[in-house]
C-alpha cells in the first residue's frame, strides 16, 4: 500500500478526477485529493484556467504544498495538468518523497531548485498531440527531465486530447485512460 497525495486539474475537483482517486484506492492505495478549488468544478478548460488565474497560480501551488502538512513524508505525489505544480514542487522539495507521477504537465527540475533528488521516481503521461503538453513545451520538458533521472517513464499516447483520464470530461479516451492507470498502478506497487 502506498500513500498518494493526488491534486486535480484546471476544471477543479470533478466526477472523473474522484473516480480515477477511487481506482487508485481499490488496489489497496489511501489516496489523499484535496480540492484546490473550494468546491468549484469547471466545464471548460478555459473556464477552469480563468479560474486560476484569478485565484493566482503561485496561491493554488501553496494551498497544494499546504495539502501535504500531516501526512507521512513518503508520499507518491500524483499531479493532473495544474496539478503536476504542487506535485511536482512536493516531489522535488518535501524530503521523504517516493515518487511522482506527472499527468498531461511537465516543467524543467530547475523551476523547484534543481535536479531531480535521487531516489525518487518519476513517471509522466501525455498525448502526442496534446495541444497544451506537446504545444507549450511540457513534452519536451519531460523527455529532458525522464532522461535525466535513473529509472524514470516517461508514457506518450497517440491523441490530442489533454484530460484524457478524467471519465466526467469530454477529453475522455476509455483505452488511453486504462492503461495509463495500469502504469500508475504499476508505479505504485
Amino acid at each position: 500500500m502506498t500513500d498518494v497525495l493526488l491534486f486535480h486539474h484546471a476544471q477543479g475537483l470533478t466526477d472523473g478526477v474522484n473516480a480515477f482517486a477511487d481506482r487508485l484506492r481499490q488496489a489497496g492505495h489511501r489516496v489523499t485529493a484535496p480540492d484546490l478549488y473550494d468546491g468549484h468544478t469547471y466545464a471548460t478548460l478555459e473556464q477552469g484556467m480563468a479560474h486560476a488565474r484569478e485565484a493566482g497560480f503561485q496561491e493554488l501551488v501553496d494551498r497544494g504544498v499546504a495539502a501535504a502538512d500531516g501526512l507521512p513524508d513518503d508520499l507518491v505525489y500524483v499531479g493532473l495538468s495544474l496539478g503536476v505544480m504542487p506535485a511536482q514542487q512536493l516531489a522535488q522539495t518535501r524530503p521523504g518523497a517516493r515518487g511522482a507521477v506527472l499527468c498531461f504537465a511537465c516543467v524543467p527540475a530547475e523551476e523547484f531548485g534543481g535536479p531531480w533528488p535521487v531516489g525518487v521516481g518519476l513517471q509522466v503521461h501525455g498525448m502526442d498531440h496534446d495541444p497544451v503538453f506537446a504545444g507549450e513545451g511540457d513534452l519536451a520538458a519531460a523527455q529532458q527531465l525522464t532522461e535525466s533521472v535513473d529509472g524514470a517513464e516517461l508514457f506518450v499516447y497517440p491523441g490530442d486530447q489533454h484530460l484524457f483520464v478524467d471519465s466526467s470530461l469530454s477529453d475522455h479516451r476509455p483505452e488511453a485512460a486504462e492503461l495509463l492507470t495500469a502504469r500508475v498502478l504499476d508505479f505504485l506497487a
